[in-house]
Order: C-alpha cells, then sequence, then structure tokens
C-alpha cells in the first residue's frame, strides 16, 4: 500500500528521534529543492535564499526532536523557513521597498470593478500566466509587502491548504483568505496594466505599419 507524503515523513521523523541521524538527512533531500524555491521567491536573491535555506534546516535539526506531529512535518518546515524569512527581511530594513504601504498597491474602486468584469479575478492566477508574463510577474510578486507575499506564495505556488498556510505563517485561516484575497487583486491589477500596455503598443505598431 502506498503511504502518503506525511505518513513518510512522520517514520523518517521517529527514525531521527531513535538515533538514525541518516533519517534527517533523506528529509533534507526531500524538501531542499522545495524550500528553496519558497525562499527565492520570498528573498529575491539566490544568495540570500541559500543563507536562509541553511538557517532554516539549521534550526529544524536542532529542534526536530521537540516536534510533536500535531501538522505535518512539511508544514512545520515551512513555519521554521518563513520565520527565517521574515527575521532575515527585519535584519535587511533598508531593502528596496520594505517600506512600501500595501494600501497604496492596491487597486482602486474603479479599477477593482475593471478587473472582476474581465473575470481575471476568479481565475487561478497561473491559468493566466504564458512566458511572456511570467517575468513581469515575478517582479510584481516582489513589490509584495511580505506578509502578502508569503501567504500567495505558500498557497499558490507550493499548494498548502489554507490551513496549513495559517499554520505556518501563525494567523488565522480567515487571515489567510484575506491577505490571498488581497495580494491576487494586487498581481491582477498589475496583469490589467500589463496587457493595457501591450494593447497600445500593438495599437501603435499597427498603426506604423500601415503608415
Amino acid at each position: 500500500m502506498d503511504i502518503t507524503e506525511k505518513e513518510r515523513d512522520a517514520r523518517t521523523v521517529k527514525k531521527f528521534k531513535g538515533g538514525d541521524l541518516l533519517a534527517f538527512e533523506k528529509l533534507v533531500s526531500s524538501y531542499e529543492g522545495r524550500i528553496y524555491r519558497f525562499l527565492s521567491k520570498m528573498c529575491g536573491c539566490g544568495e540570500n535564499a541559500k543563507d536562509v535555506l541553511q538557517e532554516t534546516f539549521l534550526n529544524a535539526y536542532r529542534y526536530l526532536n521537540g516536534f510533536r506531529g500535531e501538522a505535518s512535518f512539511k508544514t512545520w518546515l515551512y513555519k521554521i523557513a518563513s520565520t527565517a524569512c521574515l527575521r532575515n527581511k527585519r535584519r535587511r530594513k533598508d531593502e528596496p521597498g520594505y517600506h512600501l504601504s500595501f494600501e497604496d498597491l492596491l487597486p482602486g474602486e474603479a479599477e477593482r470593478k475593471n478587473i472582476m468584469g474581465q473575470g481575471w479575478y476568479t481565475t487561478p492566477i497561473n491559468e493566466l500566466l504564458d512566458d511572456e508574463l511570467k517575468e513581469h510577474i515575478e517582479k510584481s510578486l516582489q513589490a509584495l509587502p511580505e506578509k502578502y507575499r508569503i501567504v500567495f506564495v505558500l498557497r499558490e505556488r507550493e499548494g498548502l491548504s489554507g490551513e496549513d498556510v495559517a499554520e505556518a505563517v501563525g494567523i488565522s485561516v480567515a487571515a489567510v483568505k484575506s491577505r490571498l484575497h488581497r495580494a491576487r487583486l494586487f498581481l491582477r491589477k498589475e496583469l490589467s496594466e500589463y496587457y493595457l500596455h501591450e494593447g497600445k503598443e500593438k495599437a501603435v505598431q499597427g498603426s506604423s505599419e500601415k503608415g
């Protein structure tokens, strides 16, 4: 019978607690890539993400014997990574965009109605992306204050449930939904502006070709 990821991790953690230090290497091997990808989205810098990745697994090793298994190991590890990332952010307060007000980033009422009217609001963000848009969206994602970005990345990119995101970040499920809603709205505003710009560019190009 196939076992779930949660069950597999629980068995590996049990081995580690029993003195099998190689079991921790298996956990690192299973999650290193995913956690690094998450931190890359959050930290916005390859070297910085590597430093936080190392801090994450050092803390996981240090505290794993105290892990009680109330949440899955994956959720617990993302919580450690999230904490390490936010701590790192506080150490780098001079980072561009750190003091941005999210209220200033959100679209106005007219823009919000326009976005919703185009049907983008209810469409999963990944369905809207193509290769041409990816770089633009990644830059927009970095403009989000970290408390919104971290919820978006965990939910949309890493596929955690709302409950797991709440556990990882240390907020309520209602707060997760609220932050995710606002993050999606901002990113769809960016999409709206991108398409508007592209439309104007094509119109100008078409006019030039006719001339």
